[in-house]
């Protein structure tokens, strides 16, 4: 199959920024838990009584200024509870504001949290339901990346879109009422035009702006690929002396980042200084407005002052407006991403209603098979082979001849695009992933270990497993001894990809793990064909133990591992073209027989 860059960019986003807003709905009102929805209209309730008591907050203030300005005409209420009584209530007005914003946010946040919990949880289901097609061209890193921004936009979107633009919206147009009754349209005019500016200007430059951060993300994603690649690429890196080579590459993505990001906080600085532009221009408006009716005796100083403290007020949630448009716009962008990821569709799916796989002997079938990554190359080309219960079948042949192609088909990475794969008679296709995946075990040719300890690789094959039957199992793979010889045993970590393992140590643990999982059927894929030539009589030794009692299929390239098997099927070039046991295939003097004398040439010049 051709290798090649992952198809996740930004323009896998959906363009309608609605239909995203909509996809995250059904977590922040999910109809099947009701305690959600409550906490979402509580937190509502905290949220407009902090409104409410923040727009009465610069009355207080207004009365406060004109009591002891001793401002003649100054209603009841002002006199009633006087300078010290206005401040006292001016300040708990202001407690009361941020007391309701925090209860906001702590009814709230168990309701955000659990979104993003489902939401990445989803996300990282879907992936791993993603073919093997779409994991051999994914790039890890860059991936990782669109997952975080994306979890993190669904953060920043549930918690302001609901906690912060409404309200916002809400308080600019009551400030506004206020402007106009207590005052004279003039102010409401004013103020409103203001706001029309800012608006406009804001989200102008803002929908500029937001092609400029996608350059930027896009950068991003790859220059934090480049270095994850090349750091699992440790060795590789190390062997052609490439450091220097690595850093360059990883400094020209870095200087692409750069760049975009300096036009990103070069917009910015424009947008932030459009934004004070326009709201100083309004608010010193106002003010001279409310000024010349102070020196006209039509306003009071605590009229001024009130009009100063509405002003600020709706100053801060414009120049916050601002701020959650861009990133609304931003998360989206990252949510677009992600959205993007799981919109791809799984290649490989059950059927509806699929019943399980039921085995019943093991036997295992290719019924005129035939595959092919590509439709113009096909790789399998009408393979018939059946496998026994019980029975060892070897499949061998060159490179490039199919035989791995077959174990993949068998695991159902991929569908046979002609003819049917069975076992026990059941098509593959039929079955559950799940149920078929159980009954399989497979040792690879390389087998890759997570980075935790020994004990914990092993058990990886069955859950629930008893440090006992771990232990049964590592015996059974003859690695229990080597374990036991390590410091710290079973508790030893192994490393990223078990690098901190030789090849037959990790093939042991790998055979360990799959004996522990216990399977009908075992496929061995090259199992010892990157192993020197004692440690592969070992690790046979073992794998023979592994597959007594099982169906056993055995994708081998050197002929001397698989000469004890009950039958063995020669491919090449998608075809079958012999079939027969070690002896029978020599006999005939055909293929199977060239490469036997062929490798055996190279053995004795080794």
């Amino acid at each position: 199959m051709r290798k090649g860059r992952s198809t996740i960019t930004t323009t896998d986003m959906p363009e309608n920024g609605w239909a995203i807003i909509r996809r995250v709905g059904p977590y922040l009102w999910p109809e099947d838990e009701p305690w959600v929805k409550h906490r979402v209209v509580w937190s509502l309730v905290a949220l407009l009584a902090a409104k409410l008591i923040a727009i009465a907050t610069p009355v207080f203030f207004k009365g406060a200024v004109d009591a002891l300005a001793g401002e003649g005409g100054s209603a009841e209420w002002i006199i009633t509870l006087g300078a010290v009584g206005l401040t006292v209530a001016y300040g708990g007005a202001r407690a009361l504001n941020v007391v309701f914003q925090q209860l906001r946010d702590v009814i709230f946040a168990k309701v955000g949290q659990r979104a993003l919990r489902k939401l990445a949880l989803e996300t990282f289901e879907h992936i791993h339901a993603l073919s093997m097609r779409y994991h051999i061209t994914r790039r890890t890193g860059g991936l990782s990346r669109i997952i975080e921004r994306g979890v993190k936009g669904v953060d920043f979107l549930l918690r302001f879109m609901l906690l912060s633009m409404g309200p916002l919206i809400l308080e600019l147009f009551l400030v506004a009422i206020i402007l106009w009754l207590v005052f004279d349209i003039r102010y409401l005019l004013v103020v409103a035009g203001v706001v029309a500016a800012y608006v406009l200007f804001t989200f102008k430059v803002t929908e500029w702006r937001v092609k400029l951060r996608k350059e930027m993300n896009d950068q991003d994603t790859d220059a934090n690929q480049k270095a994850i690649d090349s750091l699992l690429n440790f060795e590789t890196v190390k062997y052609f002396g490439a450091e220097r080579r690595e850093a360059a590459r990883y400094d020209v993505a870095m200087e692409r980042y750069q760049v975009a990001a300096l036009k990103t906080a070069y917009s910015l600085a424009f947008l932030n200084a459009g934004q004070s532009v326009l709201i100083t221009g309004g608010l010193v408006g106002v003010m001279a407005m409310a000024a010349i009716g102070v020196q006209s005796g039509e306003l009071t100083v605590g009229d001024f002052v009130m009009v100063n403290a509405y002003m600020l007020q709706i100053t801060m949630p414009l120049n916050f407006l601002g701020t959650v448009y861009r990133e609304i716009r931003q998360a989206l962008v990252d949510m677009g991403e992600m959205f993007g990821l799981l919109d791809r569709p799984a290649e490989i799916r059950d059927r509806p209603g699929a019943p399980a796989l039921q085995v019943s002997g093991g036997e295992v079938t290719l019924e005129d098979v035939r595959f092919a990554y590509e439709p113009e190359r096909e790789i399998l080309k009408g393979i018939t082979i059946r496998a026994r219960p019980g029975e060892k079948v070897a499949i061998v042949g060159p490179s490039g001849s199919g035989k791995s192609t077959i174990g993949r088909l068998l695991f159902r990475f991929y569908d046979v695009t002609g003819g049917a794969l069975k076992i026990d008679g059941q098509d593959v296709r039929e079955v559950t992933q799940e149920s078929l995946h159980d009954a399989i075990g497979v040792v690879p040719q390389d087998t890759v270990l997570f980075n935790d300890t020994i004990r914990y690789n092993i058990a990886y094959g069955r859950e629930g497993a008893s440090f006992e039957e771990v232990q049964a199992a590592a015996r059974a793979a003859q690695i229990h001894e080597f374990i036991e010889t390590l410091p710290e045993g079973y508790d030893t970590v192994v490393g990223e990809r078990g690098l901190k393992l030789s090849g037959g140590e990790k093939q042991r643990v790998g055979i360990a793990r799959t004996l522990l999982k216990d399977p009908p059927i075992l496929l061995l894929d090259e199992a010892t064909s990157a192993l020197d030539t004692e440690t592969e009589r070992g690790i046979q030794t073992a794998l023979a133990r592994a597959g007594q009692g099982r169906t056993v299929l055995t994708i081998a390239h050197r002929l001397s591992t698989v000469a004890d098997a009950d039958r063995i099927v020669v491919l090449e070039a998608g075809r079958i073209v012999e079939e027969g046991t070690h002896a029978e295939l020599l006999s005939q003097q055909g293929r199977y027989a060239g490469l036997w004398s062929r490798q055996q040439a190279e053995d004795e010049a080794a």
